[in-house]
């Protein structure tokens, strides 16, 4: 049957874009809807501010009347100005396993760039390394966790076959949080402490007096990660965005931020309980009872998701890593957790990944970014 690509034009298309993939992974025991509240501002150009910044197109594959994929293609022209890449990107592919939609809608994003003068078309990734990313090739049987990716295996299958080749593999880690903090990470933290008088560990209990820190330590990422692949800088409109979308479902607690005698933030590590139960239980809807199905789920599960992590370059190697981490691990534990996941790292971040199997931790899942001429 012929496939047919068309753009979304209009709110109906939209929906048939959003809600594709709770279709085509209704069988999928691991999947985790989005929380669709969100998904309707991300994808409407007149609320997400990335857009500006951004050529863009959303597809919809049809075989008769049959919506069977979707695609968005997108152009960073900031990121590709600043990195001296000619690249179009793609993200948020879904189909079923059918090499001939796969193949129609990566076509179409490739004509679309290379009209643009783009030379590669790389992904999944679409407009920064703060939205999900990479295709999973590892660790299927695990659960998904908030802002990652969930595929089939097959996906990688199509994927190959269409041509790309590896880019970059991420990584996660699963770190055990331990009842007794080990001696070496007590011996560092004792020293840390000893060597950094002129610096404060901030723990809290309130959302009400982090609010209004959020632009000072999203800063503080932008100043940190301005050379990471696929790192877009927070704006202050994105600042009040993540505050809004992330800060009311994290307990305070898991927030650690370190200042100096300055009151700048000058290192901090954000975790937040997985909700991914409670959210498939709510089927990606907050209202009218889903909201508490999450709030139930944060409880009871026994994981902790690291969301962000950032020391200023000044203040690295002095165990600041330590410092805030040991003091994460016992908020996590005095709250029954006893798994911490560190979302996606970079292959290439040997720095981070030396912190993360300091403490224990095992990859578990990867994620590979594909890349390929057009």
């Amino acid at each position: 049957m012929t496939i047919t690509i068309r753009k979304v034009e209009n709110k109906k298309d939209l929906r048939l874009f959003i809600h594709l993939p709770a279709e085509v992974h209704k069988d999928h025991p691991n999947w985790v809807p989005p929380l669709y509240m969100d998904e309707w501002e991300y994808f409407n150009p007149k609320k997400n501010g990335l857009f500006d910044h951004c050529e863009h197109v959303l597809l919809l594959a049809f075989k008769g009347e049959k919506c069977v994929g979707r695609c968005m293609g997108l152009i960073s022209k900031e990121y590709n100005k600043s990195h001296n890449e000619d690249h179009v990107r793609f993200s948020n592919l879904e189909t079923w396993n059918d090499q001939e939609v796969y193949d129609a809608l990566i076509n179409y994003v490739a004509e679309w760039g290379k009209s643009f003068g783009m030379v590669q078309l790389v992904g999944p990734l679409a407009f920064s390394d703060k939205d999900p990313q990479g295709f999973l090739i590892e660790g299927y049987d695990k659960p998904v966790v908030i802002a990652s990716n969930c595929n089939f295996p097959y996906m990688v299958d199509l994927t190959e076959a269409a041509g790309f080749t590896k880019k970059v593999d991420c990584v996660v880690y699963q770190i055990p949080i331990p009842d007794l903090i080990p001696p070496l990470h007590q011996k560092i933290l004792e020293r840390a402490e000893k060597q950094n008088t002129n610096l404060r560990l901030l723990e809290f209990t309130s959302r009400r007096k982090i609010k209004p820190l959020i632009h000072q330590a999203l800063q503080l990422v932008n100043d940190t990660f301005g050379d990471i692949y696929g790192f877009v800088p927070f704006n202050a409109k994105e600042m009040d965005d993540f505050a809004n979308k992330y800060l009311f479902l994290i307990n305070p607690r898991l927030i650690k931020l370190i200042i100096n005698e300055k009151d700048e933030i000058i290192a901090l590590f954000v975790a937040m309980a997985d909700i991914s139960e409670g959210i498939k239980k709510s089927k990606g809807y907050l209202f009218p009872f889903g909201i508490f199905r999450i709030f139930a789920a944060a409880r009871k599960t026994k994981q902790v998701n690291l969301l962000l992590g950032a020391i200023d370059p000044r203040y690295q190697g002095r165990g600041l890593d330590v410092w805030m981490g040991l003091s994460l691990v016992r908020s996590a534990r005095d709250l029954g957790k006893t798994v911490m996941d560190s979302h996606l790292e970079l292959e290439y971040n040997t720095k981070v990944r030396a912190e993360m199997e300091k403490f224990g931790g095992v990859v578990y899942k990867k994620f590979r970014i594909y890349q390929r001429d057009i």
